[in-house]
């Protein structure tokens, strides 16, 4: 632990830094010795540590020291000669550490990309490709019937006027740099450092009366203010964005949205360049470290009106703000749930109150938190009820899987709808939230399923692989043949996404089929390029997992199939059904987004549960006011605050011995309001290969929580226990497993 006596040093300034450590302190340095820029916080520094060298940044400066003069060591060197870090994202990363209990060393080195937390310069300008003389003559046909990849590419640069950025390659094309190499390499393409150009934007269509009300609200904003944008599905939030974000730009100013998938950067990258004719920044964790660089750069310098990202985009610098958009803003994707466990939704929200600027939460299923706090008057609701120009809500109808019994996943009402589509030139997606041929290899003789070794979970059979996959720690192995206790063979029971893919290809087998999950869309870009099939109408099936909910449009699907709809009907998370109704909706919503009507068929064996018969009949909205209030009556977020200390070990009792002392050591300090629930084991105790408890902490104020978390942390931390397990401590928890 740090020395607790304050000692006076009149010799120099102290520097306090933050260096990427997961220790929860600065640590105080000496400026380095000669001359050298002017030490000012938000500089990056060179720091030693330990036997080594560290690259940190300077948080703030001092005229003393807890450490005793004599063993206070000079900086290394000062790499900037200009704060890197502004004083409002250092007060959003010293906020962050506090309020997530996490090392302040570790949140600062959240905000920095890669290359500048290892030293590097600020970037240079961004490198786009131009077609060469050669390039631009040459017969593209007779490249095509050579080298079919290359030809694409080339195609796109002369297409743009401007030539193409490694983001714009992307979009074209998933294997663009092997392509670009060659090109280069034949010289018909040639990269320059050039700066971002501007593009001629393109008109958007008309706005509703809804999103003209919504537009007006939002740019009428003077000052911090949370806008709640709950649209339906296909109801055109995005319109809403674009002209906010315009009026924005034209002010000077920038704007930060933030998406849940990196999936869902492509398509809405190309729209916002298509539409606003601006430079954007493009932040998530499919780029380079150099692509990544030149992006956190133009946010910083403020030549990027627009900076679009994932997660971690919520700590970009934003030297000239305006507005910051959540797109999706329910999505769990939005908590981060390893390291630093932060919700980028909230920390916009805090950011946004910060800079004094509005923020807008976008989504056809908000939060019960988000909604809640609409109804107490803490955001300002703006409602899309209706799509626009003639596109109508799907309708929806359940199939009863008692009364009509699915040939591998599939009822005969359902495959009938699906032919009917199809015929009629409609696109369908069929939904199932399941990877794999089947979630169970079944004896048929005892009945025995095959287990995880690592895992309290069955294996996943994938039969194209001809593996038993683990999904949960992903260990995998061949197949068996016959079962290890009775010898018996072993038969697949249940369907995934591979086994659904079989049974419509051989059903439907003129109708190309594209599926989309995790394990088609390993290899980069790819599931850009699977969705490129879906929207330009070459692929007529779509089938896929969750990856499907998330905001992608597609205008030409007219029916949508769940092929499984009680998957999250009983949940043991406090937040199952939510989730559920969010899935439920958001992947009905993908059907008549167009003019042509739209149909939804929901398989179930329990057609008259009150969860999906409310959905069906009453909406989302219906849902979420009861849901909310079950949570008061139960006293569940929102109407409670929570964290959530976790632990797991190669042995049982060592998480136990943890979490009993960190137990003990909480029960003293607790206040009135807050209290301790456990330790219990996690719902899958055992995970690959180690034993996994949780000890729960609620309390009816956030204040109280976080009083109680910071001096319950300095007491269990040290206790001996806590170094023979692996823990960590989750604020405002996503989920309870």
């Amino acid at each position: 632990m740090e020395n607790t006596a304050v000692v006076a040093t009149d010799l120099e300034t102290i520097l306090r830094v933050a260096v990427d450590a997961p220790l929860m302190r600065l640590f105080d340095y000496l400026p380095p010795r000669g001359s050298g820029p002017e030490p000012a916080p938000g500089q990056r520094v060179h720091v030693p540590f330990g036997r080594g060298q560290r690259v940190g940044v300077i948080a703030s400066l001092a005229s003393e020291s807890a450490v005793p003069a004599e063993k206070l060591r000079h900086a290394q060197a000062i790499i900037d000669s200009e704060p890197l870090l502004d004083e409002s994202l250092r007060e959003l990363l010293d906020w962050t550490a506090g309020y997530y209990q996490h090392p302040v060393g570790e949140v600062y080195a959240t905000a920095l990309p890669k290359l500048l937390r290892l030293g590097r310069d600020t970037a240079e300008p961004e490198q786009r490709w131009f077609a060469t003389s050669a390039g631009s003559d040459i017969d593209l046909d007779a490249l095509t019937r050579r080298a079919p990849v290359q030809a694409r590419i080339l195609a796109a640069i002369r297409q743009a006027g401007n030539g193409l950025a490694a983001g714009d390659l992307e979009l074209a094309r998933d294997s663009w740099r092997r392509g670009i190499v060659a090109l280069e390499e034949k010289c018909l393409v040639e990269s320059r450092a050039v700066a971002v150009p501007e593009n001629e934007p393109l008109p958007g269509p008309e706005l509703n009366a809804a999103q003209s009300e919504a537009v007006h609200a939002i740019r009428a904003t003077d000052g911090f203010a949370v806008s709640l944008l709950e649209g339906v599905t296909g109801s055109g939030k995005t319109e809403v964005y674009l002209a906010c974000i315009r009026e924005f730009a034209e002010r000077g100013l920038q704007s930060l949205v933030l998406v849940p998938e990196i999936g869902l950067t492509p398509q809405l990258v190309q729209r916002f360049r298509q539409r606003l004719g601006v430079p954007m920044a493009l932040l998530h964790s499919g780029l380079s470290d150099s692509e990544r660089l030149n992006a956190w750069c133009r946010a910083a310098d403020g030549s990027a009106p627009v900076i679009i990202g994932t997660r971690s985009a919520v700590f970009a610098p934003l030297p000239k703000p305006g507005l910051i958009v959540v797109d999706e803003e329910h999505d769990a994707s939005l908590k981060q749930q390893d390291g630093l466990r932060y919700s980028a939704r909230d920390l916009a929200v805090w950011r946004a109150r910060q800079l004094n600027i509005p923020v807008v939460l976008g989504s056809a299923t908000p939060a019960l938190e988000s909604l809640e706090n609409a109804r107490s008057g803490r955001y300002r609701l703006l409602e899309l009820p209706e799509r626009p120009g003639r596109a109508q809500a799907p309708e929806v109808r359940l199939i009863d899987l008692r009364q009509r019994p699915a040939t591998d996943g599939l009822s005969g009402p359902l495959l009938d709808a699906i032919e009917r589509h199809l015929r009629a030139d409609g696109q369908v997606l069929i939904y199932l939230n399941r990877r794999g041929f089947a979630p169970v290899l079944m004896c048929t003789g005892c009945g025995q399923v095959t287990e995880c070794r690592r895992c309290d979970a069955r294996m996943v059979y994938h039969m194209r692989r001809a593996q038993i996959v683990c999904h949960h720690c992903g260990s995998e192995r061949p197949a068996p043949q016959h079962c290890e206790h009775c010898g018996e063979s072993l038969t697949p029971v249940g369907q995934g996404t591979e086994r659904l893919e079989a049974a419509l290809a051989q059903r439907f087998p003129d109708y190309p089929l594209v599926r989309i999950d995790r394990d088609t869309t390993r290899r980069r870009g790819e599931i850009e390029r699977r969705l490129e099939l879906v929207r330009s109408g070459e692929a007529r099936l779509l089938l896929g997992t969750q990856m499907l909910t998330k905001g992608h449009d597609f205008p030409n699907v007219t029916l949508v199939g769940v092929v499984d709809a009680d998957q999250g009907l009983f949940g043991t998370d406090f937040r199952s059904s939510e989730r559920m109704a969010q899935s439920f909706v958001q992947v009905s919503g993908r059907a008549g987004r167009a003019e042509r009507p739209g149909e939804v068929f929901i398989q179930t064996l329990f057609p008259d549960h009150p969860l999906l018969t409310r959905l069906v009949r009453n909406g989302y909205h219906a849902f979420a006011l009861d849901a909310l209030d079950a949570r008061r009556d139960s006293q569940w977020p929102p109407f409670a605050y929570l964290a959530l200390l976790r632990a797991e070990a190669a042995r049982r009792e060592m998480v136990f011995e943890f979490l009993e002392e960190a137990r003990v050591a909480g029960a003293g300090l607790l206040p009135r309001g807050v209290e301790l629930l456990g330790p219990a084991p996690a719902p899958m105790e055992r995970r690959a290969g180690r034993y996994r408890g949780q000890l729960l902490v609620r309390s009816a104020q956030r204040a109280g929580l976080q009083r109680f978390l910071t001096g319950w942390r300095a007491a269990f931390e040290p206790v001996r226990s806590a170094r023979r397990v692996r823990w960590s401590l989750d604020v405002d928890p996503s989920e309870l497993v």
